[in-house]
């Protein structure tokens, strides 16, 4: 095909004219005297500012020489329009993609699936929210703040009500009670920002009033004691996921440091209880969160859930090999049940070394994409909780230069759309639709056997202690008996 036959076409490509525009004002002028040299015609242009790219294309479309590769050579006095022009292609696309993610997101807000700022709350402040210091308007020294959340479109957060492991069997409820009170406190005091909802239809609501819906994501089983009932509880109080582990195992589900060899496997998944933890997840309406859980957890709890589950903050085991990431053949089980992997931007977890940028984050979102789906797709920065991140997304003010990223690389609006917020939502929604609060709640306690007992009373075990015992301590009370008997 001449180039002739494709002139007209090109000239009215949305990119091209959005270049004309741009070169409008970043065209710079030649040096006096200079003139504008297009292959086949020397043109008298003598400022650039006058002469758009499409008609420099154009001229350029009508050289019979450019098809053949030959390169005019300067003369003296004379610009060839190819050291500019190409180049400020390159710049006024870019801006091309970064405006239409801007315009993508003012409609369709992104919901981030994990964000530690509450635990940089109780670290800096002891969660005092009155201290000057603590002003999210202008709070220093962390990837999140009022600012940058406006600036990165971000119109629904899932913050974490994080506590250490080291607090399992000892003080986890309390310091999760008190996280998550401090994320209803934000609400409370920036209410033109943060609205609290426990529900997609509050998300949706949030979206209309330009706020960001604020959701409570309990990061690690041991939050819950092994209790249903300190389950339900945090439900109440506005729990919309429960991670099933952090980096320990609980006595009913085993975490990813499990696939390390650097913990043991005890429940290899879930054990009897961990499985009564996810059926009254779904019944509740709690959604299953399997970030830094082990594998064979993985697989354990997408099999038995009747709802779809979300990876909060994890990325593509295939893309880095990290045991935080998600393997290829859990993916397809995301891709079968409507589940979620939301991408995490830990370095560690994106490029498998201290540093990573922008586009590498993107390459776990094709891969995610790729083999589970674009529904399947979704965003957990993990801001606030790592301390290394991508160049290009040091804070949440950056998320529409990821998006601009996706655009480019010929992500639809539609599939865009989805990772920011439906995907998500649609999920949320399967997760409500499944909870039966009608249906009687789980009671039948963890064995106390299986419980560290050293900080704990053992209240309404003591009725019939015997049958929640394990197997071993079952034996060994079984012998004291029949040796007590036998000295009789």
């Amino acid at each position: 095909m001449l180039h002739s036959d494709i002139k007209g076409p090109l000239l009215q490509m949305p990119w091209l004219r959005s270049l004309t525009m741009c070169t409008s004002s970043l065209t710079p002028s030649p040096t006096k005297g200079h003139r504008l040299l297009t292959p086949g015609n020397v043109s008298s242009v003598t400022n650039l500012q006058e002469s758009s790219a499409a008609e420099v294309l154009e001229l350029n479309m009508n050289d019979p020489t450019h098809s053949s590769g030959r390169q005019q050579v300067p003369r003296d006095g004379v610009m060839w329009t190819g050291w500019w022009l190409w180049p400020l292609v390159a710049i006024c696309t870019a801006d091309q993609f970064r405006d239409n993610a801007v315009r993508l997101m003012q409609s369709t807000p992104v919901i981030d699936g994990h964000n530690d700022l509450p635990w940089q709350l109780l670290n800096k402040f002891n969660n005092q929210l009155q201290d000057p210091r603590a002003n999210l308007t202008s709070l220093n020294g962390t990837h999140t703040n009022i600012p940058k959340l406006k600036a990165g479109f971000v119109g629904a957060q899932f913050w974490s009500a994080y506590t250490p492991c080291d607090t399992q069997n000892k003080d986890s409820v309390k310091r999760t009670l008190e996280q998550i009170d401090v994320i209803q406190r934000m609400c409370q005091l920036y209410p033109e920002t943060f609205l609290c909802v426990t529900d997609s239809a509050g998300i949706r609501q949030a979206f209309q009033e330009g706020k960001v819906a604020s959701l409570v994501g309990v990061e690690g089983g041991h939050s819950i004691d092994s209790s249903l009932g300190v389950l339900r509880a945090l439900y109440h109080l506005g729990m919309r996921y429960l991670t099933l582990t952090h980096s320990c195992n609980t006595p009913w589900a085993d975490n990813w440091l499990v696939d390390t060899g650097e913990d043991e496997a005890q429940s290899r998944g879930l054990s009897s209880f961990g499985q009564s933890v996810v059926k009254e997840m779904n019944r509740l309406g709690v959604i299953i969160d399997l970030a830094h859980v082990s594998v064979a957890t993985m697989e354990a709890a997408l099999q038995l859930s009747k709802a779809p589950v979300v990876f909060s903050h994890s990325s593509a085991y295939s893309v880095c090999h990290h045991r935080r990431n998600v393997p290829d053949h859990v993916l397809q089980l995301v891709k079968q049940t409507g589940s979620l992997v939301m991408v995490n931007f830990y370095n560690d977890y994106v490029s498998c070394k201290a540093e990573a940028n922008l586009s590498q984050v993107a390459d776990h979102l094709d891969y995610i994409k790729k083999v589970a789906g674009a529904g399947a797709v979704g965003f957990g920065g993990d801001y606030d909780g790592v301390s290394r991140l991508p160049s290009g997304l040091e804070d949440v003010s950056k998320y529409p230069d990821l998006v601009a990223e996706l655009l480019r690389r010929h992500w639809t609006e539609a599939e865009v759309r989805g990772a920011l917020a439906e995907n998500l939502l649609r999920v949320f929604e399967a997760v409500e639709q499944v909870s039966d609060h009608k249906q009687a709640p789980g009671e039948e306690p963890i064995p106390l056997g299986q419980l560290e007992a050293s900080c704990r009373t053992k209240y309404g075990y003591s009725a019939a202690p015997i049958l929640h015992l394990q197997p071993g301590a079952l034996l060994a009370s079984l012998v004291t008996l029949l040796l007590s008997l036998y000295l009789l």
